[in-house]
């Protein structure tokens, strides 16, 4: 769960801050950050809207591929939410239809 450290920093957040934004101890926090506990589901929804991720991401179930892609588009320090990332794919799709249309 190095995502959530990972998100965790880039909001400036230190590990007593966060812990008491989610009501849980420090060492809980420290042992999600370490993998060594997962957080609930509930947990997870909670940090997910915290930070403005899918749960997806939190878990670590998206691609290099994309993460990477995001980077490239938006820059290393910017948190892409899942809206963002829609109106992006949405976006190519518009892109590729329209250039469908001009191919003889």
């Amino acid at each position: 769960m190095n995502k959530i450290r990972e998100l965790r920093k880039r909001s400036g957040l230190t590990l007593d801050e966060l812990s008491r934004e989610l009501g849980v101890s420090r060492a809980t926090l420290g042992f999600w950050e370490q993998g060594r506990f997962q957080p609930s589901n509930e947990m997870l929804l909670r940090l997910s809207d915290l930070f403005e991720v899918s749960v997806d991401y939190l878990l670590g179930r998206q691609t290099v591929k994309e993460d990477e892609l995001k980077v490239a588009l938006f820059g290393g320090d910017e948190v892409v939410t899942d809206e963002m990332w829609e109106e992006v794919k949405n976006f190519a799709e518009y892109v590729k239809a329209k250039n469908k249309r001009k191919t003889p």
